[in-house]
């Protein structure tokens, strides 16, 4: 990988698109995916799949926990956006992570940021808002930010994989996502953290540094802490409440 500078990137916006289909078109197209990808695709079949089904019309969520989804996807749909969701809080090696992927992948990077500015937020519901009500945070700094981003898209293409937690064990390849209106695509689906890594290794795709350094799953810094050998991946996210996800994917 090319040297990063440290200096705040260009920020883009979303690409124009073509006008959206109509909900009943888009869930046809479900439809249509379910049955064309069959059982087991690979994760290369659904990326094909959504880059011809969707032609300009879709869009990646990046977590920058390592830049596989992306890479993966621009493989087949050169340009395509990648949402980050810039909330505020990131540890500066997922910042770093996300400069590599807007400089090295042939990708639009969009930062997806809060109506409010952390300041803001501060000023509005107290400082600290993370450590007393984790959800409200959530739901202000990602989850209402990514809605009114995805309202122009007709599909968007996550990381989710079924290994991760016990709620996403049935994640399903291509859905319907009624919350946000379109369609979803989830082409790492049956993949482990090994297959994530060793795709990353083959490609030489960069990787958050703090995966290496105890953080299986990294979300926001106040809210995310080392995981011990032998605990679940996801332990370290929201540790000492029962909250387990941010929201955008329930």
């Amino acid at each position: 990988m090319t040297a990063v500078s440290l200096g705040l990137p260009t920020r883009r916006t979303p690409r124009a698109r073509r006008p959206r289909r109509n909900s009943d078109e888009l869930q046809a197209l479900v439809v249509r995916g379910v049955r064309v990808l069959g059982a087991n695709p690979t994760a290369e079949h659904v990326a094909t799949w959504a880059a011809e089904a969707f032609p300009g019309t879709f869009a990646v969520a990046c977590s920058m926990q390592d830049a596989v989804l992306p890479h993966l996807v621009s493989r087949f749909a050169a340009g395509v956006d990648v949402l980050f969701l810039e909330t505020g809080y990131h540890f500066s090696d997922t910042l770093v992570t996300r400069d590599l992927v807007e400089q090295d992948l042939p990708v639009n990077l969009v930062n997806v940021r809060a109506e409010l500015t952390v300041a803001e937020q501060d000023e509005r519901y107290g400082p600290r808002l993370y450590e007393r009500d984790p959800a409200l945070c959530c739901q202000l700094r990602k989850v209402e930010p990514l809605a009114r981003t995805l309202a122009g898209y007709e599909a968007w293409v996550t990381g989710v994989r079924r290994e991760e937690a016990p709620t996403r064990a049935k994640t399903p390849v291509v859905s319907w996502d009624a919350k946000n209106g379109i369609v979803k695509i989830n082409p790492l689906a049956a993949w482990t953290h090994d297959e994530v890594l060793a795709y990353a290794a083959e490609y030489d795709v960069v990787t958050n540094s703090l995966l290496t350094d105890g953080y299986p799953s990294i979300g926001c810094e106040p809210c995310t802490r080392r995981v011990a050998p032998g605990e679940d991946p996801r332990a370290g996210r929201w540790a000492g409440f029962a909250k387990t996800e941010c929201g955008l994917h329930t």
